[in-house]
């Protein structure tokens, strides 16, 4: 399956019906009066995050998406039929942009999550809503109000516990490949990965979600390379897993290069915690192995460096472990921060009564 994660769609919801003028005309009915119906509402559009899909590749074959009118009222009080709505069925993570692709109309990040995106126009009212005392044969219907037209963005941004960053080739891949199922593509040239891999590692029982992105390069976040179209999966990560490459020739270059395109994108990443490990240890002697590590531990000013090779699964677990314990302190934190704002209206009103 191909992977996409913008997509361009047009949405139309459905026009309301037209109310209908009629009298009831019978046999021994002399005064049978108005019976015009209301027409039917419009289908209105819809969209709904559901489990099973990564991609919006499906909206890259249909882009418009447009509701039915609703059915015109008719005499003997017959109202209109509604018509059907339209469910736009897209991934966990997506966001619903407006036309200008800043706006952001919702957000859904749990499967079952609902938003209209268009409503339905109302059926208008037939002449027997418009029967008073005064006037007991109204020659007036109402017209049906009409749908809305909107042009709106999709954006998916993966959702996963840890996301993998680093320069390309710097063996994000085949880390993903030694610990989950997913087979990303694995070679030796720089970007071998054009998308975005899920993958799920278990570590002591414990299973978590990790996102590979194509590797980034230096002025990314000005759209060089490929990590800035990706590098959005992983603003919703709670752990960042920064590789280096213990083989480079420019260990201290390769830090910086990545921590700086983090802060120059801005969105959160600088902020989230980071593991940092140097990759391909088994291509070093034990020498050359300590004095990479010195290197790593002087450029990112004293953060604890662990040692990997993703080839052998050598110091893997660690790894795997490490990331575990940054994630249940995030889970930890949330549910602290959740706790604290549904407990302040209370001490707020305690105290005023």
């Amino acid at each position: 399956m191909k992977f996409l994660d913008l997509a361009k769609v047009y949405i139309r919801s459905g026009g309301g019906g037209n109310g209908c003028v009629s009298f009831r005309r019978e046999k021994f009915i002399e005064f049978g009066g108005p019976d015009g119906g209301d027409g039917g509402h419009g289908g209105s559009v819809w969209a709904e995050a559901v489990d099973g899909l990564n991609t919006l590749i499906d909206f890259r074959y249909q882009q418009h998406f447009f509701a039915k009118n609703g059915q015109g009222g008719m005499g003997r009080q017959r109202s209109g039929k509604h018509g059907d709505d339209i469910v736009l069925k897209v991934p966990v993570g997506t966001e619903i942009l407006d036309e200008d692709e800043e706006t952001v109309i919702a957000d859904l990040t749990e499967a079952g999550e609902r938003v209209l995106l268009a409503r339905g126009g109302n059926g208008g009212f037939g002449n027997l809503h418009f029967k008073t005392a005064t006037n007991q044969a109204p020659r007036r219907a109402n017209p049906g109000q009409e749908g809305v037209e909107r042009t709106l963005w999709l954006r998916l941004k993966l959702i996963a516990d840890v996301g993998l960053v680093g320069l390309p080739n710097a063996g994000k891949s085949t880390f993903l490949a030694a610990t989950s199922n997913a087979r990303p593509k694995v070679a030796d040239y720089p970007f071998t990965t054009l998308h975005p891999n899920l993958g799920v590692v278990g570590v002591d029982g414990v299973e978590f979600v990790v996102a590979d992105i194509p590797g980034l390069i230096e002025g990314a976040h000005e759209g060089r390379g490929l990590g800035i179209e990706f590098l959005g999966h992983i603003e919703r990560c709670a752990v960042l897993l920064h590789l280096v490459d213990g083989t480079s020739a420019t260990i201290t270059k390769d830090f910086r290069t990545i921590r700086k395109e983090l802060v120059e994108y801005g969105a959160g990443l600088e902020d989230k915690p980071i593991v940092l490990v140097l990759n391909k240890v088994d291509a070093l002697d034990a020498k050359t192995r300590s004095a990479a590590r010195r290197k790593l531990e002087k450029a990112s000013e004293g953060e604890p460096v662990l040692l990997m090779s993703g080839a052998t699964g050598d110091g893997v677990t660690e790894v795997l472990r490490a990331l575990r314990a940054q994630i249940d302190d995030g889970r930890l934190r949330f549910q602290k921060t959740e706790i604290e704002a549904e407990t302040a209206p209370e001490a707020e009103d305690k105290w005023h009564p």
